[in-house]
């Protein structure tokens, strides 16, 4: 059984995600809604995997996530980081997300435009 972290901007895209987790998956999902909680409520819950979302907006850029990851792997060094942004409004943060990725901090990325099906199988994976 997976314990997975979900950070995202926005509250209806996150809940559609955790369901389609439970769905299709062996996961307990815990929505943090508030960013500034994501690092402590993954050690307290003993995530074994962080999936955010970043955009170009305050307090989800990638500088901003970049700080939670540092502050969970602190922590919680196995818990795995997983990065979603959306490649086609926001090609910039997508490039810079990628380069996370090829830079060995974050343990994969998804792009928004992914099924649902694909990010339960990349998540079930890690």
């Amino acid at each position: 059984m997976h314990r997975l972290i979900l950070s995202m901007q926005n509250n209806v895209s996150s809940e559609a995600v955790k369901l389609a987790f439970k769905q299709n998956g062996d996961f307990i999902v815990t929505v943090i809604e508030n960013p500034q909680e994501v690092a402590e409520r993954c050690y307290g819950l003993a995530a074994t995997a962080l999936l955010m979302e970043v955009t170009g907006y305050t307090p989800y850029k990638i500088e901003e996530r970049m700080k939670i990851r540092s502050e969970v792997k602190r922590h919680s060094p196995h818990c795995k980081i997983v990065l979603m942004v959306d490649e086609n409004s926001m090609p910039k943060v997508a490039e810079d997300v990628k380069q996370a990725k090829r830079d060995g901090l974050i343990d994969q990325f998804i792009y928004g435009s992914t099924s649902a099906s694909y990010l339960v199988a990349l998540m079930d994976a890690l």
